[in-house]
């Protein structure tokens, strides 16, 4: 990333019961988006501790992480360390920021690019956009995760801040739970981006449409979580529920002309 994004505060919350529900909801649609076959050649953009890069090589495809924080990537080696040797040869690692993938990669050089958590940070992601189409190949996807701008009023709101929930229908910025003044993103208009860059948008899903609100609170028992994730999935892909989800996970496609 090109700003300064507290990556010790970002880690401190991997737990709660908020961060659990996205990291799980995202490993749920990747699958059904990046099945075991045929393998590809993914790059994980701000691949943070390595929870979604993990679960990729796991099934089988190469994996490029790239992160700013030497100490996430640190704790991603660590978590590499554990897997067989097989998932270790497919994973390779680079610290960089997202402005640099035209540096740091060819045109073409994967089948796959995740961005998740990311253009958030970017007051103009118009250049990093501009960067992903270049290196996704024909017949590749991308995956980005993005603060659902058409819902930005929906968390305040619940939680009984008015002001804030009144500034939302205004604009399209937010200060997020790490005291970081962030960006949103409308479906539409993010759609309509993306077509701009022959990416054409096959399916999204909302992330915490329930959960979003709650404080940073530990994991209810088991049955209690496999449940709630449940009821999160099921919105996450029905309408009107998705909607109003604090997140948004687009699926794009580079068509093969």
């Amino acid at each position: 990333m090109s700003v300064d994004f507290p990556s010790e505060q970002w880690r401190l919350r991997l737990g709660t019961l908020r961060q659990v529900v996205r990291q799980e909801l995202m490993t749920r649609q990747l699958v059904t988006e990046l099945p075991p076959s045929p393998a590809r050649r993914v790059l994980d953009i701000g691949c943070g501790q390595g929870t979604q890069a993990l679960l990729v090589a796991r099934h089988g495809h190469s994996v490029t992480g790239l992160d700013s924080s030497e100490q996430l990537l640190d704790e991603f080696r660590t978590a590499l360390a554990t897997e067989p040797e097989e998932v270790r040869e497919r994973v390779h690692l680079l610290q960089g920021d997202a402005t640099a993938l035209a540096e740091l990669f060819a045109a073409g050089s994967f089948d796959a690019v995740l961005c998740h958590g990311v253009l958030m940070y970017f007051a103009d992601p118009g250049p990093l956009l501009d960067a992903i189409a270049r290196v996704v190949a024909p017949g590749g996807i991308v995956s980005l995760l993005v603060r659902n701008g058409d819902a930005l009023a929906m968390r305040p709101g619940l939680l009984g801040d008015w002001a804030a929930a009144n500034a939302a229908f205004d604009g399209a910025g937010y200060r997020n739970r790490l005291g970081v003044d962030a960006r949103a993103d409308r479906l539409g208009e993010l759609t309509a981006e993306l077509a701009r860059r022959e990416l054409a948008v096959r399916r999204w899903y909302g992330v915490r449409v329930f959960t979003d609100p709650v404080a940073d609170a530990a994991l209810p028992d088991e049955a209690t979580l496999a449940a709630l994730l449940d009821a999160e999935e099921r919105a996450g892909r029905t309408d009107p529920y998705r909607q109003v989800a604090a997140l948004l996970h687009v699926v794009a496609e580079r068509p093969i002309r």
